[in-house]
């Protein structure tokens, strides 16, 4: 059986999210964002992907227009990755992306017992104590 041929996107949005579908690359994106890094540098900074995932990834940025790759010629010839001003443009949705979804985080557990201003924890000996409505024998 013959598969239909994907017809390119109809709208802007398609295109972007053509773009940054996966996984890494919003991450990639977001991390080229200050300076250009090498693929050492990328990895590193990118905990839990693949040197294959992150190669595939850079290649496919790069035939996008996102990322430009460098090969600088030296004693030690050294490749490095940085974005496009296309690239630079896509970050800025990036971190409307992530300002949005901070917003919809839920609020982050409080060590602070009942009655405490929050971030205060009640410390004995160097342990933390229970909050006080929970303190045993009170």
């Amino acid at each position: 059986m013959e598969q239909a041929a994907q017809e390119a996107p109809v709208c802007g949005l398609g295109r972007a999210l053509e773009v940054i579908k996966g996984k890494w690359k919003p991450t990639l994106i977001w991390e080229l964002h200050e300076r250009p890094l090498r693929f050492g540098e990328l990895k590193r900074r990118v905990a839990g992907i693949t040197e294959k995932v992150l190669f595939e990834h850079l290649r496919q940025l790069e035939a996008d227009g996102i990322v430009q790759r460098t090969v600088h010629d030296a004693q030690v010839v050294h490749v490095e990755y940085a974005l496009t001003p296309e690239g630079a443009g896509l970050n800025a949705a990036v971190h409307a992306l992530s300002e949005w979804g901070n917003r919809l985080r839920p609020p982050a557990p409080t060590d602070a017992p009942a009655g405490l201003p929050p971030g205060v924890v009640r410390v004995r000996d160097g342990r933390r104590l229970r909050p006080a409505s929970r303190v045993p024998g009170r």
